[in-house]
This record gives structure tokens, C-alpha cells and sequence, in this order.
């Protein structure tokens, strides 16, 4: 005879197991803790995972300083003669 106790949560502050008692505000018996209050976590699967691929660090471009510039221009005069 197993009687119907609500809906099962998992307090997000203290991580107490308990049943809402099918009470319309499911709050922790422990730490008072509001549950519809709780911060939703984002969904994990191998197939999201696969989706969206994780971003490598972009290397910055180093500006060319004054020295090199010049060089760069005696390069292409070299060039058109």
C-alpha cells in the first residue's frame, strides 16, 4: 500500500531528498529553500554536445610595428623593377 506522496525533489541549496506532499509550494523541510526557485540547468546530452562545438581561443593579431612596415614597402619596390 504505498500511498501517493507528491512529487519527489532534491533541495537545490542543501540537497536534501524529501516529498512535497502535494502542498502547493514545494519547499525544502530543511533549510526552507523555495524549489520553484531553483536555477535551471542547461540539458547535457552526447547529441547537444556534438551540436555545438567548443570554441577555440582566437589568436590575436599582433600589430606590425614601425621597423616592420618600411620593410614591407622595400619589398614591393624590389618587386616591380
Amino acid at each position: 500500500m504505498a500511498r501517493d506522496l507528491g512529487t519527489k525533489y532534491i533541495c537545490y541549496k542543501c540537497g536534501t531528498k524529501f516529498y512535497d506532499l502535494k502542498k502547493p509550494v514545494p519547499t525544502c523541510p530543511k533549510c526552507g529553500a523555495d524549489q520553484r526557485d531553483a536555477p535551471v540547468a542547461k540539458p547535457t546530452s552526447a547529441r547537444a554536445a556534438k551540436a555545438v562545438p567548443a570554441k577555440e581561443p582566437e589568436e590575436a593579431e599582433i600589430p606590425a610595428t614601425e621597423d616592420e612596415e618600411p620593410e614591407a614597402e622595400e619589398d614591393e619596390a624590389e618587386e616591380e623593377d
